[in-house]
């Protein structure tokens, strides 16, 4: 076998891992965030540290990035209940010592320091749970591209072949699903006559992804690049995926109100999962329109990419929801609180009828991105979210705790009660700013396609010069880390320099 074919069969033919172990990898994250924001507290607030950009960068990477590399490679065997137990133990102990140290509300009793903190008034030009939603993503699937290669990383995160759960499955669902939450159709208004205004920007905006798609394509195929066939096609891939669900959706939401979403999400995804079952659409998407696997034609050729929209605009439209409810205008702790349990419980539920369907029905498939991947797709970031609220409630009652406490990227305190008001006087414009320059998370966030795109060339011209099939461990991990610290870094300083790169 040729280099190109071992790597293709090095990420074919797998079957996944359980829904469990990939749920309880979903809230390591969340401690991460945590952990990282307690640690800014009390180190610049309690110990008198001072930072800089290198220092706050090195935190950054140490705490948020280095973890989820060793989670996707040598850690997800002991990742639960002992990694995450540790995190747990870490995190509390810093909030105890944040607590203990309290420059606010020292001499009052605990009761009531939480009947404040409940009442408290909240300001976000943002929601941190999305932001940290969209930025988790972007980093696991920079980390899985480069490790799916190395026979560190475990097979069965790597994508499934036809059934089955895999870390990487999650990756392409999620990004739909984040995407959809923050679409222009949540973020903004409608005004009269202003739909098709949406439609004309989101057919301009889809422009750049295009050429990217067609870039990749031609360079792929030029250079003899390992593929896996079975993924999209012979010559669709992820960029065209997004542009087509793109489309689908802005001419529904032209017709379709807002907040009907979950509707037309829970519609499309029982249509389609029908025309699966009673109709010749699954034995197209499996061996091609004459029954022999054949690649000759344009759909032969591309039908799992092709067929797979529908699903993904199910999933799409399920997000559009989520994101309605998510960026709802609230102001109080109490309120997020109940938004956390809310989402928590959406998910248990979803999670029940995923059982019900793999059992009578039929089981999770990517490559069809049938009913069943579309609930798990939705039940899973979920439960993302809901870990995500949950870990930014704790921090911003770390950060009432400590007058002047700052961490970018989390909710603003701007009323901590009408006897404290320098508390929440003391939120400066400028401290802000500086924060946010100062924070990876931002930076990763204002430039998330670039951060993609550098992820992805980076990725291979690795592949084009390591043999990635026979490193060792230790190689492997050296790689990935300089690998996601350069990319970081990179973007990190297009932050420090103000510098959004958008193609349109």
């Amino acid at each position: 076998m040729s280099q190109k074919q071992m790597k293709e069969a090095f990420v074919s033919n797998l079957n996944g891992t359980s829904v469990l172990e990939i749920n309880q990898g979903l809230c390591f994250p969340a401690f991460c965030i945590l952990c990282r924001g307690l640690l800014l507290i009390f180190s610049q607030h309690l110990c008198s540290f001072s930072h800089t950009w290198r220092t706050r960068f090195f935190i950054d990477f140490v705490v948020l990035i280095v973890p989820l590399v060793y989670t996707l490679t040598i850690l997800p065997s002991i990742i639960l209940p002992e990694h995450i137990t540790i995190l747990i133990c870490c995190g509390g102990l810093l909030l105890y010592q944040i607590y203990q140290r309290r420059t606010c509300y020292a001499r009052m009793p605990a009761q009531k320091i939480l009947e404040k903190f409940m009442k408290i008034s909240l300001e976000s030009e943002y929601n941190p749970a999305i932001t940290y939603y969209r930025v988790i993503n972007s980093i696991f699937t920079a980390i899985a591209i480069l490790a799916v290669d190395f026979p560190l990383f475990p097979r069965r995160f790597a994508k499934t072949e036809l059934y089955g759960t895999g870390a990487m499955d999650l990756g392409v669902g999620s990004f739909v699903f984040g995407t959809a939450m923050v679409c222009p159709e949540v973020r903004r208004k409608y005004t009269k006559g202003s739909r098709f205004y949406y439609l004309a920007k989101s057919l301009y905006s889809s422009w750049p992804l295009f050429f990217l798609g067609l870039g990749r394509l031609i360079v792929i195929k030029s250079i003899g690049y390992q593929e896996h066939l079975t993924e999209y096609g012979v010559h669709w891939n992820f960029f065209f995926t997004i542009i087509v669900v793109k489309l689908i959706t802005s001419l529904l939401l032209m017709i379709i109100p807002l907040s009907k979403s979950w509707m037309v999400a829970v519609s499309i995804a029982m249509l389609y999962q029908l025309a699966l079952d009673f109709t010749p659409l699954r034995r197209l998407i499996l061996y091609g329109t004459d029954g022999s696997d054949s690649r000759v034609g344009f759909l032969n050729a591309n039908r799992e990419g092709i067929i797979s929209n529908l699903g993904y605009v199910a999933i799409y439209m399920a997000g559009v929801q989520t994101g309605l409810h998510i960026l709802k205008n609230r102001t109080h702790i109490k309120d997020w609180f109940k938004v956390a349990c809310c989402l928590l419980l959406a998910a248990i539920s979803l999670f029940i009828s995923l059982y019900i369907l793999q059992v009578n029905v039929e089981a999770v498939s990517r490559r069809m991105a049938n009913l069943a991947f579309c609930v798990w797709i939705v039940a899973s970031s979920l439960i993302l979210l809901s870990s995500l609220v949950l870990s930014d409630i704790i921090l911003s009652f770390a950060k009432f705790l400590v007058k002047g406490a700052l961490v970018p990227c989390s909710w603003k305190l701007t009323q901590a009660s009408s006897t404290n008001k320098k508390h929440s006087d003391s939120l400066v414009p400028e401290a802000e700013r500086k924060e946010s320059s100062l924070c990876l998370i931002t930076a990763l966030n204002r430039n998330q396609l670039i951060f993609f795109l550098l992820s992805n060339i980076t990725t291979g011209l690795i592949n084009l010069t390591v043999d990635t099939l026979h490193s060792s461990t230790s190689w492997a991990l050296f790689l990935l880390k300089l690998y996601m610290f350069t990319n970081c870094l990179i973007i990190y300083l297009l932050n420090l320099q103000g510098k959004t790169i958008k193609f349109w």
